[in-house]
């Protein structure tokens, strides 16, 4: 395993939104209308898209989540239903974005490799994802999907958790889901990482577990002799489609 680059860290979610409207807004401006496919798109959508000529595809496998979206946030203009491993979809786009998927799906990297087929020439990949080599990353990993939905519904105080259309999903973490994974997965497939940043700890709890949080991460990764993560928990990637001679 070779070293990895000191992780630049945002301090809060909004810095990292920033940086991907600050990305889609520059590819916008190379072209007249901006395809943007959303890969796993839940219920909302959080990216700012004011003044700027786009369509939104949603792919997602949950037709309940999808539902949801369709009735009351209203804003994909196609909405597929399908599973990204299997979906045909005929076109290829400008943006993929894809937000705290891939853990959830067995063969990851078979994603990321149809997410290739479907990008265009110097498109954008946007991708987020947990750090298993987090502290909240190992805890996930090592603990069941009920213990999940409790930390959900009693913690995050989110009352629809782990029903359908909510999260929380099960959780597999496929190798190409971590900082050498993904990589790797550039090095093999022509893409450039263009940003790569670490989340820090957000807390969701209120009151005392607010104040908690960041010092129980600490003591895990004193325990782990500094191999687990406090100071992060989750990834977000800017990959670019390298132009390349596929005949060469």
């Amino acid at each position: 395993m070779y070293p990895l680059p000191k992780l630049k860290i945002f301090n809060n979610s909004y810095q990292g939104m920033e940086l991907i409207q600050k990305y889609i807004k520059e590819k916008a401006e190379t072209v007249d209308i901006l395809q943007i496919m959303e890969a796993g798109c839940g219920r909302k959508w959080p990216i700012d898209l004011t003044g700027i000529q786009y369509v939104l595809t949603g792919v997602d496998r949950d037709e309940v989540a999808l539902e949801l979206r369709k009735n009351i946030k209203k804003d994909l203009h196609k909405a597929i239903v399908g599973d990204l491993l299997t979906v045909s979809i005929p076109q290829k786009f400008d943006i993929i974005y894809n937000a705290y998927v891939l853990e959830h799906i067995e063969e990851a990297e078979k994603v990321l490799s149809i997410f290739d087929k479907w990008i265009k020439n110097q498109g954008i990949i946007i991708l987020l994802i947990p750090d298993p080599h987090s502290v909240r990353g190992f805890i996930t990993r090592f603990t069941p999907h009920w213990f999940h939905v409790f930390c959900y519904k009693y913690i995050l105080k989110i009352k629809n958790a782990g029903e359908k259309g909510y999260a929380p999903y099960p959780t597999y973490y496929s190798p190409v889901v971590s900082r050498v994974g993904i990589r790797d997965f550039c090095a093999k497939n022509h893409f450039l990482i263009k940003e790569e940043y670490g989340f820090s700890y957000r807390v969701y709890g209120k009151g005392l577990i607010a104040h908690f949080i960041k010092p129980f991460a600490f003591l895990i990764s004193l325990f782990s002799l500094g191999k687990l993560s406090y100071q992060h928990c989750n990834l977000l990637y800017i990959l670019e489609k390298e132009p390349y001679d596929q005949a060469a």
